[in-house]
């Protein structure tokens, strides 16, 4: 039997992240709503419309929680002001989009 040789890695302490806060100070801010949010969902709902990108179903303010923003490159990081990343797609299109891409790398796994 062989012997494995692990390497060790430095950490930043015990309940330290890299940014040098405690786990307990992120929880903290998370729950008093201090950190600042991203909210691209809405900016693309205003940018774009309250409809499918693909279908061209229409929503109302009812029923937008069925609308979804899809990031084109899909980097969920890349979230320009001016949305020419993002298109909003009702969740029927959006996991049709998802599932396209997987269900074409299945069908290339044999070539």
């Amino acid at each position: 039997m062989r012997n494995k040789r692990y390497a060790v890695r430095k950490s930043t302490g015990p309940g330290m992240k890299e940014s040098g806060k405690s786990v307990d100070d992120i929880v903290r801010e998370l729950k008093e709503g201090n950190v600042p949010r991203n909210d691209y969902r809405e900016q693309s709902l205003k940018i774009h419309g309250l409809i499918c990108a693909k279908c061209a179903r229409e929503f109302d303010h009812k029923d937008r929680h069925l609308l979804t923003v899809h990031h084109k490159d899909g980097n969920h990081k890349n979230n320009p002001q001016d949305g020419s990343n993002w298109e909003n797609l009702c969740i029927y299109c959006h996991e049709d989009e998802h599932s396209r891409g997987l269900l074409g790398d299945y069908f290339n796994e044999g070539e």
